[in-house]
């Protein structure tokens, strides 16, 4: 683009870690090195490191000036720091996160939750909802949709004719119906009718093994049905490494791999790692580089 790209930094929630490792990372020489950061972030008051209505206004408020400012042109993507829900709720904002929260803001329909690791990627099929709901929720549509989002975006991370593995819902993927029928009954037919427009997607395979596989070079990407299924993972092998990336959105977003961490909030001690590799990938995705 002939310029470094400009990349926005939100604070997240101003009562946990979020002001302090975003100051840490928009100073960093290899911040520096590939982008000009600049940083969003709303008037805060209130208490450090406790959860509060206030706090979770100001994230919200970041966060809708630094998504108006991309989809303006005015940066070239945003790196958010992360929110706390609680909070979002006890300002009575409706939206659970970020990505529900985004994907209104930009007017996008259906969004995907990606976590990009040097040795796991790793997409959400849905995301912060109780166990319990998952089957009823992981329809043959979504799981469709989900795996067109998937193939779509991941030739953005240097993958041309990406390889998609979907985990089983089921222990051992349902052991041919024996442990459940969700994997037979909905996995499956969404599974053949991606293969028939040339998506090489394949399972389900049971979700104990599938991950080691990715690892081991087998495919480019799992998707998970549910949110602990494909966090675990990532989080064993690359905590502070991982970036969330929002897939599905006409503008970039990257986030950190981690919570607000309000018991080290204010204390000066916060790992700003995890916000460096967000950073370096929007710029990455920024210039159209893998």
């Amino acid at each position: 683009m002939g310029r470094k790209p400009r990349i926005a930094l939100t604070v997240g929630d101003p009562a946990g870690i979020g002001p302090e490792i975003v100051e840490k990372a928009a100073s960093d020489p290899g911040v520096r090195a590939v982008c000009e950061p600049v940083v969003f972030a709303t008037p805060f008051a209130g208490p450090i490191g406790e959860v509060s209505e206030e706090a979770g206004r100001a994230a919200f408020q970041t966060i809708v000036r630094a998504v108006e400012a991309a989809k303006k042109g005015e940066v070239d993507a945003v790196a958010t720091a992360p929110v706390n829900k609680l909070a979002f709720s006890k300002a009575g904002l409706k939206w659970k996160g970020h990505t529900d929260l985004l994907a209104h803001l930009c007017d996008t329909k259906r969004v995907a939750m990606m976590f990009h690791a040097p040795s796991l990627n790793v997409v959400l099929m849905t995301v912060h909802v109780p166990i319990k709901t998952v089957h009823a929720l992981l329809t043959r549509r979504l799981v469709d949709e989900m795996i067109a989002i998937t193939d779509e975006s991941l030739p953005r991370f240097g993958f041309v004719q990406p390889r998609i593995a979907v985990a089983g819902l089921n222990p051992h993927a349902g052991e041919f119906g024996v442990l459940g029928s969700e994997d037979r009954r909905v996995l499956v037919p969404a599974i053949l009718k991606a293969q028939e427009r040339g998506v090489h997607v394949s399972g389900p395979y049971p979700a104990d093994t599938v991950f080691v596989r990715a690892t081991r070079g087998e495919f480019d990407c799992v998707l998970a049905c549910y949110h602990d299924q494909g966090l675990i993972p990532v989080k064993l092998l690359a905590f502070g490494q991982a970036v969330n990336v929002t897939l599905g959105l006409p503008i970039i977003r990257t986030s950190v791999d981690h919570g607000t961490a309000f018991d080290i909030a204010g204390k000066g001690v916060a790992d700003p790692s995890s916000m460096v590799e967000a950073i370096l990938l929007a710029a990455q995705l920024a210039n159209g580089k893998p």
